[in-house]
């Protein structure tokens, strides 16, 4: 079943709406036309109770006034892109800074921000909703026009799938992902330190003060940064100097081991207290883990009322490699007339 409810107006006036997808499973899912956000994840922990485990706003106006991308479609390019600067075709790009000496998640306007098109809905065992937006030709000072779709669908096994394509006209740079914030104790519950994560990687990107990728990268095993056996978020967040760099917490792209292509499991988060897992499986070769260290406690609070707050989520943001453009020996971001963007992402429950 697919229902469809106003959620506000954007400043130009026009009305945006949420898209509710539930099939009987044990997962329900809400997905807004503003920025293709996940407006909610709703899950039943083991007593049969239902738990919003992403975070997020009551209506539009949060999504347009507060930080943090919540739920939302980063691009053109997700992640920081270094002194705002590229190199394609030997010619030279300017970026828009906003973080920092960087340009992070798409520019001063990203996808994050734009109303997409509802192209198609499907109402069957796996409802399925498809948005589109076309990025114009040097928009954020990218080049070529870039065709995007994304698709959700909520599979019958309880989970959300998100699959993003994309074609250009022109050579341009592409790295799409999506933003959402995980608490699986529910939105604004406490923490996640004490939530258990595994990861299947032996390798992130070195990054400096601004976190930007110095070009190396960093063997995770018995450090902090290891989560290749299971352990809760916040065991290490005090015992590892280098985590002042991330402001108490995580915020590094995690390098997928015996990457191939194809759909995998990648990561895991667990919720003992309630017994919710999360499975996250993608084709992408590599995950961007952010503890929400940067969050801006006094921004406006979530749905219900709930205060924001430090450590309050984790978001897996399936990528390439941060800053690929500016290393040749990172994984390729470059998108050619004629070729296709095409990845995907699931979150099991």
């Amino acid at each position: 079943m697919i229902e469809k409810k106003s959620f506000g107006h954007a400043p130009d006036g026009r009305e945006v709406f949420v898209y509710t997808l539930s099939n009987g499973s044990h997962v329900k899912a809400v997905i807004s036309d503003f920025g293709g956000t996940v407006v909610k994840l709703l899950v039943n922990d083991r007593e049969g109770r239902e738990v919003d485990v992403v975070c997020g706003f009551d209506s539009v106006d949060g999504y347009l006034n507060a930080g943090g991308y919540q739920g939302a479609i980063i691009g053109r390019v997700c992640n920081r892109i270094h002194n705002c600067r590229y190199t394609l075709n030997g010619v030279e790009y300017k970026l828009f800074a906003n973080d920092g000496n960087n340009s992070a998640h798409g520019g001063k306007i990203g996808f994050n921000k734009r109303i997409w098109d509802v192209v198609s809905c499907d109402d069957g065992e796996e409802p399925t909703i498809v948005l589109k937006y076309v990025s114009p030709d040097m928009e954020e000072n990218y080049p070529g026009t870039l065709t995007t779709t994304v698709t959700y669908k909520l599979v019958k096994e309880g989970g959300l799938s998100i699959r993003y394509e994309a074609v250009t006209d022109k050579d341009t740079i592409v790295n799409l992902t999506n933003h959402s914030y995980f608490n699986l104790a529910g939105c604004g519950v406490g923490t996640i330190k004490d939530q258990v994560m595994w990861i299947d990687a032996d390798k992130i990107n070195e990054q400096d003060y601004e976190l930007i990728p110095t070009g190396n990268f960093i063997n995770v095993k018995g450090t902090a940064y290891d989560f290749n056996t299971p352990k809760p978020i916040g065991r290490d967040f005090d015992s590892e100097p280098s985590m002042d760099i991330q402001h108490g917490g995580y915020d590094n792209n995690y390098i997928v081991n015996n990457y191939d292509g194809t759909v995998k499991l990648i990561a895991t988060l667990e919720n003992p207290a309630n017994g919710i897992k999360m499975s996250v499986l993608t084709n992408q070769p590599c995950v961007q883990i952010y503890t929400s260290n940067m969050i801006d406690e006094n921004d406006l609070p979530f749905k219900g009322g709930m205060p924001q707050r430090k450590n309050c989520a984790v978001c897996f943001e399936t990528q390439h490699m941060p800053d690929s453009i500016n290393h040749p020996n990172f994984t390729n971001t470059v998108l050619k007339p004629g070729e296709k963007y095409d990845f995907t992402t699931v979150y099991k429950f």
